[in-house]
């Protein structure tokens, strides 16, 4: 049996791009379906993932999931050799704890500077708050050599659209973030997110910005 996902527009939904790669980059098969944001098919379609009311949401026979760190830690204890936590309990407990932190927190960067593949900006204004979180967040990624814990985790999946609202609104981080975003912008599953996405998704005009628009990073 296979897992069902629901998940909003790909160039824009961030929580949807961190519940994917939970199955993607870790090698699970997963179906998708799209609830359209901002529309009333949105509600339609998460009726059949009942109860939740966001995505992602995730659907195992009668099974649901509607909470993407609930999602990779009930994916980790169903299929514990795929690899989403670290195996030594040091670094497995560093790494859930800054997953979590990526899932309550940066609200001034999220706020700021929404993910958006569709479109790349320069000389985006920092406000004191959206430095405040770029600082904690080069903090966290200081120990990165490569990705956060050695191999590719949960945490760098709950960090994958951070490194991309710094990539396409050229956020001023440390030249060993650069290296961190650029993984990113490398890995063969967000590569395929960000192509089918720009391949299919509208232009949600909610995400427009009026600062200056320059091309997309190339990984």
């Amino acid at each position: 049996m296979t897992w069902t996902l629901a998940i909003g527009e790909r160039c824009y939904s961030s929580w949807s791009l961190r519940g994917w790669l939970l199955f993607d980059a870790f090698g699970l098969p997963v179906e998708t379906v799209h609830a359209p944001l901002y529309t009333e098919d949105f509600a339609r379609v998460l009726a059949d993932f009942s109860p939740a009311r966001t995505v992602p949401a995730a659907k195992l026979g009668d099974t649901v999931i509607w909470d993407s760190l609930a999602l990779a830690e009930e994916l980790a204890s169903r299929h514990p050799d795929a690899g989403h936590w670290p195996v030594e309990p040091k670094l497995r407990a560093a790494a859930r704890s800054m997953a979590a932190e990526m899932h309550s927190g940066f609200t001034a960067l999220r706020s700021h500077c929404a993910m958006n593949l569709h479109t790349a900006y320069r000389d985006v204004p920092v406000p004191a708050g959206v430095q405040a979180d770029l600082d904690r967040i080069e903090r966290l990624w200081s120990q990165a050599d490569g990705w956060l814990f050695g191999s590719y985790c949960a945490a760098d999946a709950f960090f994958a659209p951070v490194a991309m609202r710094i990539a396409g609104h050229d956020l001023p981080v440390s030249t060993q973030a650069r290296t961190y975003v650029r993984k990113h912008l490398e890995h063969p599953s967000l590569r395929r997110w960000a192509a089918l996405g720009r391949a299919t998704d509208p232009v949600l005009a909610e995400y427009d910005r009026d600062w200056p628009q320059t091309a997309w990073p190339e990984a």
